[in-house]
């Protein structure tokens, strides 16, 4: 059962606090006089306060199109291929594999709207308690940091993956919002959150659980300091390491002594996730992602209460990057027979794609559906689990990148190894890194594949802390990582994996959705589009 205090309570005021779908004010019901006639809040009803902020979040991550998709699709782990029952759907997951996508692409218009709902989200709660709608007296000052921090976080989104976008603070005003720099994004952020994260509460409970306390702030700011580079052009390689020390030092976290303990279903006990999006499979739906990478076969499997849908799994040159004594490898992919309870052979999975594009090319059982998160018996057509946004492990590889990059390959390597040793039980030696290990090249065999066999080979050899970015891979492999990952290490652009060609490195950056251009004069489309 997940906590009570934002997935379930807080829908008592969803009404009120209603979500919106676009970036500025949009007309809305007035409930103002049920508020400060019959609402006097107290510290018991912040939750439902708060709640349509966080509930925004779903749809964000782990739902259809949401940002898991985005961040997966475009990159080298994960991939949609035609299937025999279809998943051509226009071409949109050929064009999101080869960098081809147009302002018109629905990953991409999802993830805006997704992120400037909870904007607007924020800006409505932030808005009624500064004009008294909400007369909160008791712990004003930390929610509003709250609300400020989660506002951050659909900002950073939006700074990743659409670089220069309106920064809309104030909900009053029906002005179309002019669009700001990526670096001016960055530097409200930074300004924003080093001023907010000291007043959110630095409590671990299920009281804080799902929401922003100092530690998800701060996880947060490293982050981004962790990406300054690209976003800015500076990096910020230390700021990063005195924002992961805060929460190392906090000592609140550990990492699991079982890595699946983070991605079961009644996750929420984890001592290492940070911060998560809650859902729940009838209270909170739209964790979806077993939907679309489950074959309809694993009907029988898992005895599901809905048919998957049989689309996406890994890359096969991303599952051969892994030591095959790494129990991540059988933590995160289904590979092999699959028996259903009664004992039959229902399907049986191979690392072997042929085309993305050919009709029926791609049988069922080809490539590994996604293993990580746990399916359990009798599932229904969304999961209970929780979708980790920053955990533990997470804090300690940011810290580790940061280190290597800036000459201390060996502290680095402690780190690492720390995060490995749950992972090679079977073979314990493994589990240790050395400094120089880290700054090898990477094992992945980039290269183009046609018909099932690569015929443009150019491997990772030449990727700088090629080892560390396949340390990323393995520990993080879907968990919406590995786009902002191979950006970071300068692969996105340049390498060539399944049937992705290089395109251009303002492809880095996703294009302004049409629908918002043409509802915003005041914007420009990003350069190459």
């Amino acid at each position: 059962m997940k906590p009570l205090n934002i997935l379930y309570k807080g829908l008592l005021l969803a009404g009120i606090l209603t979500v919106t779908t676009n970036c500025t004010k949009l007309d809305v019901t007035d409930y103002s006089e049920i508020i400060s006639d019959n609402f006097n809040p107290t510290a018991d009803d912040v939750a439902s306060i708060i709640a349509p902020v966080y509930i925004s979040f779903r749809p964000m991550w782990a739902d259809w199109y949401g940002n898991f998709d985005l961040q997966e699709e475009s990159a080298d782990a994960i991939v949609t291929p035609v299937r025999p029952n279809g998943w051509y759907d226009g071409g949109t997951y050929i064009r999101m594999h080869q960098h081809l996508w147009t302002p018109t692409e629905g990953q991409p218009e999802t993830l805006w709207y997704n992120c400037f709902n909870g904007i607007n989200a924020a800006n409505r709660v932030l808005s009624q308690i500064e004009s008294g709608e909400l007369p909160i007296t008791d712990g004003k000052e930390a929610i509003v940091a709250e609300m400020k921090v989660a506002r951050d976080f659909c900002y950073y989104e939006l700074m990743d993956n659409f670089g220069n976008v309106p920064i809309v603070t104030d909900f009053t005003s029906n002005d179309l919002p002019q669009q700001s720099t990526r670096k001016e994004v960055y530097d409200f952020l930074i300004s924003e959150l080093k001023e907010n994260i000291p007043l959110l509460s630095d409590e671990v409970s299920s009281k804080t659980y799902g929401r922003f306390n100092q530690w998800a702030g701060y996880s947060l700011l490293a982050k981004i300091y962790l990406n300054a580079q690209v976003y800015t052009g500076t990096a910020a390689w230390q700021d990063c390491i005195d924002a992961c020390d805060k929460v190392i030092n906090s000592g609140k976290y550990i990492l699991e002594s079982d890595y699946k303990s983070n991605f079961i279903t009644e996750n929420e006990n984890s001592q290492e996730l940070i911060f998560t999006v809650p859902y729940d499979e009838t209270k909170a739906p739209g964790f979806i992602i077993h939907m679309k990478t489950l074959k309809p076969a694993d009907q029988k499997v898992y005895n599901l209460q809905a048919q998957p849908w049989g689309g996406s799994c890994a890359v096969p040159q991303f599952i051969h990057t892994y030591d095959p004594d790494d129990s991540r490898l059988a933590d995160s992919w289904i590979s092999g027979p699959q028996i259903t309870p009664e004992g039959e052979v229902a399907i049986d999975y191979i690392d072997s794609l042929i085309n993305i594009d050919q009709a029926g090319g791609n049988p069922f059982n080809y490539g590994y559906p996604i293993g990580k998160y746990e399916i359990k018996m009798g599932a229904k057509g969304s999961l209970s689990n929780d979708f980790p946004i920053f955990r533990y492990a997470d804090i300690l590889m940011m810290k580790a990148e940061c280190l290597l990059r800036t000459g201390k390959a060996d502290e680095a390597a402690t780190l690492v190894t720390q995060v490995r040793q749950r992972d090679f039980k079977s073979n314990p030696a493994k589990a240790t890194v050395t400094g120089a290990d880290l700054q090898k090249g990477s094992v992945y065999d980039y290269g183009y594949v046609k018909n099932g066999k690569i015929v443009t080979d150019e491997g990772g050899a030449d990727i700088q802390y090629g080892r560390f970015y396949d340390e990323l891979g393995w520990e993080f492999a879907a968990e919406a990582h590995r786009r902002q990952d191979m950006i970071r290490f300068g692969v996105y652009s340049t390498k060539m994996w399944f049937q992705h060609k290089p395109v251009g490195t303002y492809r880095t950056l996703f294009s302004i959705p049409e629908s918002v251009l043409n509802s915003n004069s005041n914007l420009k489309q990003n350069p190459g589009y």
